[in-house]
């Protein structure tokens, strides 16, 4: 029986890696001499497609992709199950369907047929690239944190593609462990980056990473007033999550106006913070940032203040 691979789906990228595995995987097996054809189902027909499978004198092996199921013909449709449940062995057949109503026939018949079948549907959902993150960095060699993936997909986008290079960079120049802060380091603006980072520990009750960012980030020139602003920030977040109350992220994200890789780390943050202490939190911000803008003698000490005063109402 010939190996007959069904790709079902219209992400383009997984698309490709499915008939590229298949591909590769047909030339592995079919010795020095295979014979690979790569056509559309709206130009061929099953005449066509028994002379691409037919032996040549040239190549023992062939291997023929399908593109666009969904426009194939009945009878080429007939044709293809038929290779896959009576054909020749040195065949392997690579059929693409993206997946819905039309041509859905094809679909039926091959999967009946017993072809191998990979899905290769759209990802839709934040949560669902996030995972392909994750899923890329150790295909990469590496591990990845859960939230900094989550601002990864955040700072790229849904572009499969650009995750997937991204992932691979991040691995290939930090090593096998990705944290936040590489994140921020390289796909967000560096002053930003480094004024989130400052407020994250802060709110996570961790004084001494927090002044130890904020040292780094006054030398690298990061204004005071982006480490208040971040401060104030993440404050009103864990304000806003709060009083949603309980909820999945994906749940929450929408009343929240927020994406749910921050309603999610919102929610890790809430687990330490008490209402009154974030109260004394968000007034020690306002007159850090009161002084940072003109009221006080020195903008860096209101933001190192502020930030201290920050975490220690985290830690309580």
């Amino acid at each position: 029986m010939p190996r007959v691979t069904l790709v079902v789906g219209d992400e383009e990228l997984l698309v490709a890696r499915a008939v590229q595995r298949a591909v590769q995987a047909a030339l592995a097996g079919g010795g020095p001499d295979v014979a690979v054809h790569d056509v559309m189902a709206a130009e061929l027909d099953h005449i066509d497609l028994a002379e691409l499978t037919s032996p040549s004198l040239f190549a023992e092996a062939r291997v023929v992709v399908v593109r666009g199921a969904q426009d194939a013909g009945k009878d080429l449709v007939t044709a293809m199950t038929t290779l896959a449940t009576d054909g020749d062995p040195d065949v392997s057949l690579v059929v693409v369907h993206p997946g819905g109503a039309k041509g859905k026939a094809v679909v039926e018949a091959l999967r009946g047929a017993g072809a191998k079948v990979v899905e290769a549907a759209k990802i839709k959902s934040t949560r669902d690239r996030e995972q392909f993150v994750v899923d890329e960095v150790r295909e990469a060699g590496g591990s990845i944190d859960r939230d900094a993936a989550a601002d990864l997909v955040a700072s790229i986008g849904t572009d499969l593609r650009e995750l997937s290079t991204a992932c691979v960079q991040l691995v290939a120049d930090i090593g096998p462990r990705i944290t936040t802060d590489h994140v921020a380091a390289y796909y967000r603006g560096r002053a930003e980056s480094t004024g989130f980072a400052v407020a994250d520990r802060a709110v996570e009750g961790d004084v001494a990473a927090a002044l130890e960012t904020l040292r780094w980030a006054f030398a690298t020139g990061v204004d005071p007033v982006l480490v208040s602003a971040a401060l104030a920030s993440n404050l009103r977040t864990i304000a806003l999550v709060g009083a949603a109350g309980r909820g999945s992220p994906d749940t929450l994200a929408g009343p929240l106006g927020m994406p749910p890789w921050k309603v999610r780390r919102a929610q890790g943050w809430l687990k330490r913070w008490k209402p009154d202490a974030l109260a004394d939190a968000v007034r020690a911000v306002a007159d850090a940032d009161a002084g940072i803008k003109g009221a006080g003698d020195d903008a860096a000490f209101a933001a190192e203040s502020a930030v201290i005063t920050v975490a220690g109402c985290a830690a309580r």
